[in-house]
């Protein structure tokens, strides 16, 4: 058990200890770096307890449930018109809600049971559920290549002098390396890749679990496609304080990190558990289209003049806000 850091730099002291401990002094894989800065038992991002997702100064980010009950509103409102039966016979899940949150909190709704399911615990929702997520994919451990004299190459991470640096490893990971045959063939010298696979082995780990309901995952991603012809320095980017952050390996265990996901591997994850109906739209689309009523009933309800409300819903719909940065993955079974 650590005893509380008396200031930034003696934590980051104990995270590199911690570091050179697990990879006995050598490179590791930076999805190695990144379970350890964010899920370390004790020194891990998410392991913390401190006020991450907020908009006080001392957070580091916001997401859609961090004001108000509009979101949650709107959520159980798709949710139920993507049930097959009765809302009143399903439980809602949510996977990786903060401690003491969810969508749903404050929020009316039919479902039989409202459940929390957090990292680090079983990952098995079972029975008749709709199961839930908000920016849970973006938040797992990817691996980074970058294409150099002819090769996909794999970025890494060592302790030197004190500090963490980015290294090329001799050779690929065993994940990489598996994944080896689907990197393009070529690419333009430099071009990185950001690889979150560990989002598919937790899609995998959700949706094989011997559940019937609804899978809804709001996120950021994009195609393969795009991920391997449209973003030549990689999606990778960290958060602290409300800002975005260029350097990864800065303030290790104090700042969020992520990476865009690929939409098409969970899609064929949900495919390959027997899941139909998969379909992936902006927020602004799936909320339109399976919302609709909610929405309209927040934004007639609003009182004259400035409204929290209706600018929570303006915010989340609004193509030029978050109605396009976030998409939403959906599928039943």
């Amino acid at each position: 058990m650590f005893p509380p850091p008396q200031n930034e730099a003696e934590d980051d002291a104990r995270f590199h200890a911690v570091f050179r401990a697990e990879t006995a002094g050598a490179p590791s894989s930076f999805a190695h770096f990144m379970a350890l800065a964010l899920y370390h038992p004790e020194l891990g991002y998410y392991r913390r307890q401190r006020r991450r997702v907020g908009l006080e100064p001392s957070a580091d980010f916001y997401t859609a449930t961090s004001t108000g009950t509009v979101f949650g509103e709107l959520v159980a409102a798709a949710a139920k018109l993507l049930v097959p039966a009765r809302p009143q016979e399903f439980d809602f899940v949510e996977i990786g809600a903060e401690p003491g949150g969810g969508v749903l909190a404050g929020v009316a709704h039919t479902f039989r049971e409202v459940r929390a399911l957090h990292l680090g615990e079983p990952l098995a929702p079972s029975g008749d559920c709709v199961v839930f997520s908000n920016e849970l994919f973006d938040a797992q451990p990817f691996h980074r290549v970058v294409f150099r004299d002819g090769a996909w190459r794999e970025l890494g991470v060592a302790a030197d002098s004190g500090h963490l640096v980015e290294v090329e490893l001799p050779t690929l990971s065993p994940q990489v390396e598996a994944f080896r045959r689907s990197l393009p063939s070529t690419a333009p010298e430099g071009y990185r890749l950001d690889l979150p696979l560990a989002a598919v082995e937790l899609c995998r780990q959700i949706t094989q679990a011997p559940w019937r309901g609804a899978f809804i995952a709001f996120d950021y991603g994009k195609t393969w496609t795009e991920l391997t012809t449209d973003t030549p320095a990689g999606t990778a980017r960290a958060y602290h304080e409300h800002r975005q952050e260029r350097d990864l390996l800065a303030h290790p265990g104090r700042q969020d990190l992520t990476c865009h996901i690929c939409w098409d591997w969970l899609e064929d994850a949900l495919s390959a558990a027997g899941f139909r109906d998969i379909r992936l739209e902006s927020q602004e689309s799936f909320l339109i289209r399976h919302a609709g009523e909610a929405a309209a009933r927040i934004a007639s309800a609003a009182k004259p003049g400035p409204d929290p409300r209706r600018s929570r819903l303006h915010e989340l719909l609004h193509p030029g806000l978050l109605g396009q940065r976030f998409q939403v993955l959906h599928a039943r079974r």
